[in-house]
C-alpha cells in the first residue's frame, strides 16, 4: 500500500498504544462506580491534565454518552470530544475520540470478590499527525508513562476513599 509518510521518512502511521495495569483493593462494582458511573466527577482527579470536562448528552453516564474535555499535556492545550463506546458494568468502559483519533479503555477483572480488582488501562492514539511523526518516539514514551500514572492515580484515589 502506498504510504507517503514512509516514503518521506515522516515516521510510522501505526497506532501508538500505552497500557498499564495494577491491583486495586476494592470490588469490581466499586471500581466501576468510580470510573464509569462517576466519570465526569472523577476523571479530572485521576488525570490532572484535564482542565475542563463536561457531559454533553443529558442523563446518566452510559453507552453513547458524549463529553468534551480540555487538557494541558506538557504545556500543550488541546480540546476534544469523546463518546462512550463500551459501558459494561463491572467489566469495561471505553471512550473513543469523536474529534480526534484516540481510544481509551478501562478493563476490570475480579481477583478476589469484594476485595481486589485488576485494573488495566490502555490508551491508543490511532493516528499520529504528520507534523508529530518525527517525534513518534517521544509520543510513545509519553503515552506509556501516562498509562502508568493513570492506573496508579486511580488506585491511590479509590483506596483512599472511605467505604
Amino acid at each position: 500500500m502506498f504510504n507517503l509518510g514512509s516514503m518521506l521518512n515522516l515516521g510510522s502511521t501505526d497506532p501508538v498504544i500505552g497500557r498499564a495495569h495494577t491491583i486495586v483493593s476494592c470490588s469490581t462494582a466499586e471500581l466501576f462506580q468510580y470510573i464509569g458511573v462517576g466519570l465526569f466527577d472523577n476523571y479530572p482527579k485521576w488525570s490532572p491534565e484535564v482542565k475542563e470536562l463536561e457531559q454533553i448528552t443529558p442523563g446518566p453516564v452510559q453507552l453513547g454518552t458524549e463529553g468534551r474535555q480540555v487538557r494541558v499535556d506538557q504545556g500543550r492545550r488541546s480540546e476534544s470530544r469523546f463518546k462512550i463506546s463500551a459501558f459494561e458494568s463491572g467489566q469495561r468502559i471505553t471512550l473513543v475520540g469523536v474529534s480526534d483519533p484516540f481510544r481509551c479503555t478501562y478493563e476490570l477483572q475480579e481477583i478476589s470478590p469484594a476485595q481486589s480488582t485488576k485494573l488495566t488501562f490502555s490508551f491508543e492514539l490511532l493516528e499520529i499527525l504528520a507534523i508529530m511523526r518525527p517525534f513518534e518516539g517521544l509520543v510513545r514514551v509519553a503515552i506509556k508513562d501516562g498509562a502508568g500514572r493513570t492506573v496508579q492515580n486511580i488506585k491511590r484515589l479509590v483506596e483512599a476513599k472511605p467505604s
